[in-house]
């Protein structure tokens, strides 16, 4: 698959041959990709995906790999990762922003502070960019992207560039349709709040150390492995069958958040992937839960 990196020719693009996918997620777990593109801005990133899919090799976009779990064979074909250090955000006008999809969640939450625009102060301690978060409408500590998401712009499969509006996204839990249809978030706009400097900063402050306290930091992981059940809390479901600590290899359900599935060193897929069935059987087993995993496999399929 050498030839694949011609497809960076001329573009803005950076190209990494037969790359391990463990180097560039934050499980820490994956098996080698063909072709890892680094992408640096968005005109590159549409006229690539084309190139790509012109001649039917198989793509795939990762962002920054904060929500995912790669088989151990690794990825066939091109994955496509954003840059996140050049990618740009735009003050529209007083409370709106527009920010490229390679920005991190972070990123964007500092820079609100900054300008005292309120709204994104549940994303400060999210690991991950903001065409991720759109693309599956991450949230926490009770916000979600749904709530400031104006549009985003949009690579469809067939080539087009459109803008879509929060509704045509139909975000949801953990969803949107964008999950279905296959587009690629290129940038987004989110409207906010005028707020308070210091009392952003501090309620930031405040979801950050929660965050220490709380999440096995110490330990690569994708964040909250499940989704939410309708009505319980996935981590309280499977300290409750006893499961805090439960171990597969190296995957373990960790000891200080029931809800994250660390890797404790060597953390294989198919390890992580046992883990899920034990778990999930287990949980349904004792309280007729079923559970549904929020990170999103690639090269693979779930048992």
């Amino acid at each position: 698959m050498s030839t694949l990196t011609h497809y960076a020719k001329g573009l803005s693009v950076t190209a990494y041959e037969h790359t391990p996918m463990k180097e560039h997620t934050t499980f820490r777990i994956g098996g080698n990709a063909d072709v890892l593109f680094d992408v640096h801005d968005a005109a590159s990133l549409a006229e690539l995906v084309h190139r790509l899919r012109e001649d039917d090799v198989p793509c795939q976009l990762i962002g920054a790999g904060s929500n995912l779990l790669i088989a151990d064979e690794g990825l066939r074909g091109a994955v496509i990762r954003l840059d996140t250090h050049k990618a740009a955000i735009e003050q529209l006008d007083d409370t709106t922003l527009r920010c490229e999809a390679g920005v991190m969640l972070a990123k964007l939450s500092r820079t609100a502070q900054q300008l005292g625009l309120t709204g994104l102060e549940f994303a400060c301690g999210i690991p991950g960019s903001v065409g991720g978060a759109v693309y599956m409408n991450a949230g926490a500590y009770g916000g979600e992207m749904v709530q400031i998401v104006k549009n985003a712009e949009v690579l469809l499969p067939d080539g087009q560039q459109v803008t879509m509006s929060a509704a045509d996204l139909a975000l949801s839990y953990r969803q949107s349709v964008l999950m279905e249809s296959g587009g690629i978030v290129l940038s987004a706009t989110v409207t906010l709040q005028t707020g308070n400097q210091e009392q952003i900063h501090d309620k930031m402050a405040e979801l950050l150390t929660a965050r220490r306290e709380k999440q096995p930091l110490e330990y690569p992981s994708a964040g909250s492995f499940f989704k939410r059940p309708i009505g319980c809390f996935a981590g309280k479901l499977i300290d409750d069958c006893g499961l805090r600590g439960y171990r597969v290899g190296d995957a373990q359900v960790s000891e200080k958040h029931a809800g994250f599935v660390v890797n404790r060193g060597e953390a294989t897929c198919e390890q992580v992937k046992q883990l899920e069935q034990d778990v999930r059987t287990r949980v349904y087993e004792t309280f007729g839960v079923m559970m549904a995993p929020e990170v999103r496999l690639l090269g693979t399929d779930w048992l």
